[in-house]
C-alpha cells in the first residue's frame, strides 16, 4: 500500500471526507453563512427601528417635572377659584334652584 493509500484508508476511517464532499459542505457552509447575514441585516434594522420608535415613546424625568408643576399650579388655580366668594354663591344658587325644581 503506498503512503497516500494508507493517508484516505486512515482519513476514511477517521471520517474525513473526501475532495468532492468537502467542496459540497463548503458550498452548504457558504449558503448558511449567506442566511446569517442577511439574517442579521433583518434583525438590526428592527432594532435599530424599534429603537427609534421607543426613543419618542414617553416621557423623560424633565418633562414629567415640567409636567407636575404644570398640574399643580393648574389645580392650585382652579381650588382658588372654585372657593372665591363669587362662585361659591353661583354653585349655591344654581344646587338651590335645582333642589326647588325637583321638588
Amino acid at each position: 500500500m503506498s503512503a497516500l493509500g494508507s493517508v484516505l484508508a486512515l482519513s476514511a476511517l477517521a471520517g474525513i471526507p473526501k475532495a468532492g464532499a468537502l467542496r459540497r459542505s463548503s458550498a452548504a457552509l457558504r449558503r448558511s453563512a449567506a442566511r446569517a447575514s442577511c439574517r442579521v441585516r433583518e434583525l438590526s434594522v428592527q432594532w435599530a427601528v424599534q429603537a427609534k420608535t421607543r426613543a419618542d415613546a414617553g416621557m423623560s424625568t424633565a418633562e414629567y417635572a415640567v409636567g407636575t408643576i404644570a398640574a399643580c399650579a393648574f389645580a392650585a388655580l382652579l381650588w382658588k377659584v372654585v372657593t372665591s366668594g363669587e362662585v361659591r354663591s353661583m354653585l349655591a344658587a344654581l344646587i338651590q334652584k335645582a333642589l326647588k325644581l325637583a321638588a
